[in-house]
C-alpha cells in the first residue's frame, strides 16, 4: 500500500510541475494548474493520513459485530440500519463483506449481527467504530409519530491471518449446534448447521451460521475465536485503555460515541466533534470523513 501511495503522490506532483512549466510557455491555463494543485494536495494529505495506520493489526481485515441496545423494536431496526451502513461502506471501499451470524428482532431488524469485512487495512480504518451509536428520529413504529431515541453497540475485532499464531486447545472448547435462521433456504432451517463455541479460559462465546455445512461453520467459528483472542492479547500488551472500552459501556444515554439525529439532519461524533449534515449519505456508507477524523484525533491524543 505504501509504495503505491508514494508512486501516486509522486506522479501527481510531477504532473503539477509539468503543467506549471506549460503555463510559463503559454501552453496551459491557470485553471488547469489550480485543478492539478488541488488534486496533488488531496493525494498528499491522504498519504499523510494513512501514515496514522501504524499500530499492530491495523493492516488486517476485521469482524464487525452490532448489538441492539435499549429501545426494543426501534433499537433492533437501528441495528439493521447500522448493518446496512457498514455493508455499503465496505462495498464502496472495495472490500469483501460476508455476514457470519444474525439474530432477528421479534418485530423488525436484528437483535445482533456479525459480519466479516475482508480487505487491506479494514481493521485499522474501522477500529474507531467501537462504541455505542445513538439514533434520534420520528419513529415509524409509533402510531403517534413520536420522536424516539435508540441505541446499538458496535464491536470491531481484527481478523487473524496466517502470519499470526494463536494457540487454541480443543479441550478448552465447548460446542453446541442449532438450526440457522434467516437467508439460506430450507436446508439451513431444517439442519443443525449453525454452531456455537465457548472458550473456557477466556469466556468468549462465538456463533456462526454463514455456511450450509456444519464443518465449514466450525472452521469459521475457530477463526472468529482466534480473532477475538488476538484482540484480547493486543489490549493486554498495550496495557492501556483500549478503544473498545467505549463499546463496553451500557447501551443507553450518556455513553454514545456518535449521534445520528435524522429530523435535524445531523450526524456528530462526540469524540472528534466531526459533523456531517447529510444523514442519508452517512447511513448509505459515506463514513470516510468520520473514520479519518477519529484516526487523526486518536493519533494526536496518543
Amino acid at each position: 500500500m505504501w509504495v503505491s501511495s508514494y508512486n501516486k503522490a509522486k506522479d501527481e506532483v510531477e504532473e503539477l510541475d509539468i503543467l506549471h512549466e506549460f503555463l510559463k510557455e503559454g501552453e496551459s491555463t491557470e485553471e488547469e494548474v489550480d485543478k492539478q494543485y488541488a488534486k496533488s494536495i488531496a493525494v498528499l494529505e491522504d498519504t499523510e493520513f494513512r501514515s496514522t495506520l501504524d499500530q499492530e493489526g491495523d493492516e488486517l481485515s476485521c469482524l464487525l459485530e452490532i448489538n441492539a441496545g435499549a429501545g426494543g423494536t426501534e433499537a433492533c431496526d437501528w441495528a439493521e440500519m447500522l448493518y446496512r451502513m457498514y455493508l455499503m461502506y465496505g462495498e464502496k471501499a472495495g472490500h469483501k463483506v460476508n455476514e457470519l451470524n444474525r439474530v432477528h428482532g421479534d418485530v423488525a431488524g436484528v437483535k445482533s449481527v456479525e459480519m466479516e469485512i475482508s480487505g487491506s487495512y479494514a481493521y485499522g480504518m474501522l477500529k474507531g467504530e467501537n462504541g455505542v451509536h445513538r439514533l434520534v428520529r420520528v419513529s415509524p413504529f409509533n402510531a403517534q409519530g413520536k420522536r424516539m431515541t435508540s441505541f446499538a453497540s458496535v464491536f470491531v475485532h481484527p481478523v487473524v491471518d496466517d502470519r499470526i499464531e494463536i494457540e487454541v486447545n480443543p479441550a478448552d472448547l465447548d460446542w453446541d449446534t442449532f438450526r440457522a435462521s434467516g437467508a439460506g433456504g430450507q436446508h439451513v432451517n431444517k439442519t443443525e448447521s449453525a454452531v456455537r463455541v465457548r472458550h473456557a479460559p477466556s469466556g468468549i462465546v462465538v456463533e456462526c451460521q454463514a455456511e450450509r455445512s456444519q464443518h465449514m461453520n466450525r472452521e469459521k467459528a475457530i477463526d472468529m475465536l482466534k480473532s477475538r483472542l488476538y484482540q484480547k492479547a493486543l489490549e493486554e500488551r498495550k496495557a492501556a485503555k483500549s478503544v473498545t472500552e467505549a463499546g463496553k459501556m451500557k447501551n443507553e444515554w450518556g455513553s454514545q460515541i456518535r449521534s445520528y439525529v435524522l429530523d435535524d439532519r445531523r450526524v456528530k461524533d462526540h469524540r472528534t466533534n466531526h459533523e456531517n449534515r447529510n444523514t442519508d449519505a452517512v447511513l448509505g456508507g459515506d463514513l470516510e470523513s468520520f473514520l479519518k477524523a477519529f484516526l487523526m484525533w486518536d493519533g494526536t491524543k496518543k
